[in-house]
């Protein structure tokens, strides 16, 4: 992983666009196509209207996850569900295999999609400025920019705009931002700092074996209102009377040496996790997202590849 200390200073201090390239994007539309998703989803989205997001969840009926996603209201019969790369596919064969007697399509279109994030205290009036939208205030909110959507789209401790959409529309909003000033920093520099904001990553730092509790996704987007969604019943027992054996936690790691992936975290000798997402930051040293056993408490010392580390809550910074 390679950063510059200006790079991350851009988009910790001031703005900087990242073009993140082809992203999982999935269009769900037709008539039924609201009811059909809330049906399914763990967020309410019958409150949705045109412009409002939210942040969902597909899950297994055993209340593992399918997919992690923000779902984008467009106009009354059109959402845009954006998830992490290698992710959209997944999403749309497990909504698929639901779509019974309903007037909707489900299409995956993340080989004609692609992402671009402005991050940094300046990033919502960079974005706005550049390309002459009112970026919305809620989080998950849009607005559209010719074919794509302007999201609203700040993580803890972090502002941020996504743009979203057709590649040449994404690559034409990635010009007009360069063109007005705005800084570039690579996929790596925004690594480090989604690691710091404590931001799981599909594929990482979550997958099918993920119970939503594990990661503290239920916090922001499950509902423990509405009605029946899948994998409702383990997800609301779990929040009602009960606990999950692991937590998603951040981990400050000492000396120079930076761990994979994967590496082991022991206490006495004893395994307590594992790394899921690893970087140097700039600010903090070496760091990691971890998968670790609830009983190893934010403030525990534990042992990663022979190196100290402390365990913290998220976000880091």
């Amino acid at each position: 992983m390679t950063i510059t200390d200006t790079e991350y200073a851009q988009l910790r201090d001031d703005a900087a666009v990242v073009d993140l390239g082809r992203r999982g994007l999935v269009r769900v539309t037709g008539r039924d196509a609201r009811s059909f998703l809330d049906s399914l989803a763990s967020q309410d989205l019958t409150v949705l209207a045109d412009g409002d997001g939210a942040h969902s969840l597909l899950l297994q009926p055993q209340g593992k996850l399918t997919a992690d996603f923000r779902a984008l209201q467009l106009g009354s019969e059109e959402l845009w569900l954006l998830c992490d790369d290698g992710v959209g596919e997944v999403l749309a064969a497990g909504l698929n295999r639901f779509k019974i007697r309903v007037q909707v399509e489900v299409v995956d279109a993340s080989d004609e999609s692609a992402q671009l994030s402005v991050r940094g205290p300046r990033a919502v009036e960079a974005v706005a400025s550049a390309l002459g939208v009112a970026v919305p205030g809620a989080l998950h909110a849009h607005v559209a920019w010719n074919d794509a959507r302007v999201v609203r789209a700040h993580w803890p401790g972090v502002e941020g705009v996504d743009v979203v959409g057709p590649r040449a529309v994404v690559a034409d909003a990635l010009a007009a931002l360069t063109a007005a000033g705005v800084a570039t920093a690579n996929e790596d520099a925004l690594e480090v700092v989604r690691i710091e904001a404590g931001v799981p990553r599909q594929g990482s730092d979550i997958d099918d074996t993920t119970i939503p509790q594990e990661a503290f996704l239920e916090r922001a987007a499950v509902s423990f209102t509405k009605g029946c969604f899948l994998g409702q019943e383990l997800v609301c027992r779990i929040d009602t009377r009960g606990h999950v054996n692991k937590l998603l936690r951040g981990l400050v790691i000492a000396g120079a040496d930076q761990p994979e992936p994967g590496a082991e975290i022991t206490v006495d000798g004893k395994s307590v996790g594992k790394l899921t997402s690893v970087a140097r930051s700039p600010r903090l040293g070496v760091i990691a997202l971890a998968s670790v056993r609830r009983e190893v408490e934010p403030g525990a010392t534990v042992t990663v590849a022979g190196a100290t580390a402390v365990v913290r809550e998220l976000p880091l910074v």
